[in-house]
C-alpha cells in the first residue's frame, strides 16, 4: 500500500537491491508484483517495508505493506497506479528482472501481536489497504489464535477486487492454511460504484447486520470481549472506524500494549 506523503530519497546504505520476479496488472489503476527475498529478511505478517527505485543513482522510496506470507521465498506487494506520482509513475512500468531497492528493516503496528486474544478477527480494508491482510490471512498462527478470520474489502469497481478468486475459494491450494481456511476464513467483498451482489459501504454492512450474516458465526454486533479488528485503507475510513470502535469500548492496541483493534499508524499519521 502506498502512503500519502511524497516519496523520499533516504540513505542508500539502509537498502539492498532485489529483482522483480513477476508483475500482474489488475486494471488501469491497480497492480501487484513480487521481488526476490534476501535470505536475511524477516518480517511479521502485517508489517510494511520501504521499497523503491533508483533515481539519479539514489533510492526513491515509499512504505508498502508486504502482501506475501512470512514463509514465502518472495516478497509480494499491491500498489495503485498514479500517473504523476513521483514513484508510482515509474513503478507501474516495471518488468521481470528489473532492479528495485528494498529496505532492510520492516516494521509496523498492524500485527497480531498488538491484539488481545479473541474469537473473531475482522480485517476491514478499502482499496490497496487489502495488502497486509493478504499476508495475515495466510499466516497459520492466525488460525490458532482466532476461531474465525474475516476479510472485508470495499472497492469502487469490480475490477478493483484484487485476489478475488483466491479469497472466494477460501485459500484453496495454500500449502499451509487451506484446511483451516476452509472452516475459519470468510471473505466479504463489496463494490460501491458498479453493480455487484454487495454494493454498500462497510459502515452500512455493519448497520444492517450483513457483515455478520452466514457464514460468519457469532453475535450480529461487535463484541469488545471477543472480537478483534484490524483496519487498513483510506484515512477517512480509518478515522471513522477508530472513533466507532472507541465508542463501543474497544481500546487501540500497540506492540507495547495489545488491545481490541489496530491500525497502521505510519499510514495515517
Amino acid at each position: 500500500m502506498e502512503t500519502r506523503p511524497p516519496a523520499i530519497i533516504p540513505d542508500a546504505t539502509a537498502f539492498e537491491t532485489v529483482h522483480v520476479k513477476w508483475v500482474k496488472h489488475w486494471n488501469d489503476g491497480l497492480f501487484s508484483f513480487a521481488v526476490s527475498r534476501p535470505r536475511s529478511f524477516r518480517f511479521r505478517s502485517g508489517e510494511f517495508v520501504m521499497l523503491g527505485m533508483p533515481v539519479d543513482g539514489k533510492p526513491l522510496v515509499r512504505a508498502y505493506s508486504i502482501a506475501s506470507p512470512s514463509y514465502s521465498d518472495e516478497l509480494e506487494f499491491l500498489s495503485i497506479k498514479v500517473d504523476d506520482g513521483p514513484l508510482t509513475s515509474r513503478l507501474q512500468k516495471i518488468r521481470t528482472d528489473d532492479q528495485l531497492y528494498l529496505g532492510r528493516k520492516p516494521t509496523g503496528t498492524l500485527v497480531s501481536d498488538a491484539l488481545l486474544p479473541g474469537k473473531r478477527l475482522f480485517m476491514l480494508s478499502t482499496g490497496t489497504g487489502l495488502a497486509p491482510f493478504l499476508s495475515i490471512m495466510r499466516d497459520p498462527d492466525i488460525y490458532e489464535r482466532f476461531e474465525q478470520a474475516i476479510v472485508v474489502h470495499s472497492v469502487r469497481r469490480v475490477s478493483d477486487l484484487a485476489y478475488y478468486d483466491e479469497m472466494t475459494a477460501q485459500l484453496a491450494g495454500d500449502p499451509l492454511v487451506q484446511d483451516e481456511a476452509l472452516l475459519q476464513f470468510h471473505y466479504i467483498p463489496t463494490v460501491t460504484r458498479e453493480d455487484f451482489r454487495t454494493n454498500q459501504r462497510i459502515d452500512k454492512l455493519i448497520d444492517n447486520g450483513s457483515l455478520f450474516a452466514d457464514p460468519v458465526r457469532g453475535p450480529t454486533t461487535f463484541d469488545p470481549e471477543t472480537d478483534r479488528i484490524m483496519m487498513c485503507g483510506s484515512m477517512d475510513m480509518i478515522k471513522q472506524f477508530s472513533a466507532y470502535f472507541d465508542d463501543l469500548g474497544f481500546a487501540e492496541g500497540s506492540n507495547a500494549k495489545p488491545g481490541g483493534y489496530v491500525i497502521e499508524r505510519a499510514f495515517v499519521g
